[in-house]
């Protein structure tokens, strides 16, 4: 009698076993890493394309803010997380450039990581007070050539993505600024052109966005190859200048996660990110869609970043930077 009884629950575990393998995912709820504060603009683009994945995946994401390092503290969460699907993240230029760059992560190794899509661009841009005698960045050019270091730029983090594309223009074009930084990001910088504390500044359009609609700045030049559809800037090409750089969020999961996870949720979010709704919203914020996934991705992203590692070791070779 206890055989048969131990005998027929083996059945039965046996019998369920497929039913659990075959389970659907996601089963629970899905935590999306944005390695940034809350309020900034990759976590709204993040919460909005991610809202707007749940219905497609069939399941909830919620978004949690894992601050510190340049990105850092995050990008080593989702890198550690068990690879099941359940943790995913965002990343951005200094996740993929600055932190490895500067050995801010030991551990960091983009082979810990499973890309699944890229959706947006966000290229630098130089924008000045409406009523800035520069029109052109030929204009900006030929002032910091005639009276070097009396132009002064508001970037960003000193060493950061914006500072660097500054050097680069420097350096391409003979030119010499007064470099003013603000680690505040956007906000502060803003501050500083309204009150002429600075000429102008180099950040993105979509940073800026508010005042470029209401008429109280304008960009000059986006160092971009693609136009952006919101605002009518000269890119870089139209300029006449050979730099392109700017910032970008790629949806990741940690390596191994299966495969037909990893292609569920970029179904899911390539839905959401086709959606008119994202498409309609992100064009309100002067951000170029960009979708890019599989192979494709995994080239840009390596393309991306050793050329510039190359870069930013020529300018330390250069003094320029320092590591």
């Amino acid at each position: 009698m206890k055989l048969s009884f131990i005998g027929a629950i083996a059945a039965i575990t046996t019998a369920l076993a497929p039913v659990a393998a075959l389970a659907e995912y996601p089963e629970r709820d899905v935590r999306m890493v944005v390695p940034w504060g809350a309020g900034g603009g990759t976590d709204g683009i993040v919460r909005k394309v991610t809202t707007l994945a749940e219905e497609p995946l069939g399941g909830t994401i919620y978004v949690e803010n894992i601050e510190g390092g340049n990105s850092a503290t995050g990008v080593g969460q989702v890198m550690s997380a068990r690879p099941d699907g359940y943790t995913i993240g965002a990343l951005t230029y200094d996740s993929i450039v600055t932190v490895p760059w500067q050995g801010m992560l030991p551990s960091y190794q983009m082979d810990k990581l499973d890309l699944i899509a890229r959706i947006t661009s966000e290229a630098d841009a130089i924008i000045v007070d409406a009523d800035s005698d520069y029109q052109t960045l030929d204009d900006l050019i030929e002032a910091a050539k005639a009276d070097p270091g009396n132009v002064r730029v508001g970037v960003q983090n000193l060493g950061g993505r914006v500072h660097l594309t500054l050097l680069q223009l420097q350096q391409l074009t003979g030119a010499e600024f007064r470099i003013v930084s603000y680690p505040g990001g956007a906000a502060p910088q803003k501050e500083a052109l309204l009150s002429d504390e600075v000429d102008v500044v180099l950040t993105s359009l979509g940073d800026f966005a508010n005042l470029i609609e209401d008429g109280t700045a304008r960009g000059i030049v986006e160092f971009s190859d693609a136009k952006n559809p919101t605002y009518d800037v000269p890119t870089a090409e139209e300029a006449g200048i050979d730099l392109l750089n700017g910032s970008f969020i790629v949806l990741v999961a940690p390596a191994g996660t299966p495969e037909d996870v990893v292609a569920s949720l970029e179904a899911a979010y390539h839905e959401a990110y086709d959606s008119p709704e994202f498409q309609d919203w992100l064009a309100t914020i002067g951000v170029t869609p960009n979708w890019l996934a599989g192979d494709e991705l995994d080239a840009w992203a390596e393309d991306t970043a050793q050329g510039l590692f190359t870069q930013m070791d020529g300018l330390v070779e250069a003094g320029v930077l320092t590591k």
